[in-house]
């Protein structure tokens, strides 16, 4: 990423996950003008998401670690190191849904929980 969405604090990257990425697809593509292009990841596929030729975002299936949970957007944090932060929300009170994880060839990300209840992701992208 090599755009001002890589800066420390900027939301970068918004992704859905849902119980039909196809469906999710067509709605979304209809709605908003977006294209898509997809990635096979082994077992599931992920959809980037482009307004013109820029990536803005992701769909993929529910994972089998959060099934049951509700289809929703998640809006991810651009920051300079991932483990900083999610130590630095517990600290603060928050919780970490998932820990630091590395995602090949993309980065590393947390999920967060803040002192509220509401879930915030954050990421180190590989290229910043």
């Amino acid at each position: 990423m090599e755009d001002s969405r890589s800066k420390h604090g900027m939301f970068g990257w918004n992704e859905l996950l849902t119980t039909d990425p196809a469906a999710a697809k067509e709605f979304y593509t209809q709605l908003f003008g977006w294209t898509t292009q997809v990635f096979p990841m082994g077992a599931h596929d992920y959809t980037i998401v482009k307004v013109g030729e820029v990536d803005i975002g992701g769909i993929m299936s529910i994972p089998e670690m959060s099934k049951g949970m509700p289809p929703s957007w998640g809006a991810y944090v651009t920051v300079d190191d991932v483990d900083a932060t999610a130590a630095k929300a517990e600290k603060l009170g928050g919780k970490i849904i998932v820990a630091p994880t590395d995602i090949p060839t993309v980065g590393r990300f947390t999920v967060i929980q803040d002192p509220q209840g509401a879930v915030i992701s954050a990421i180190t992208y590989v290229n910043k």
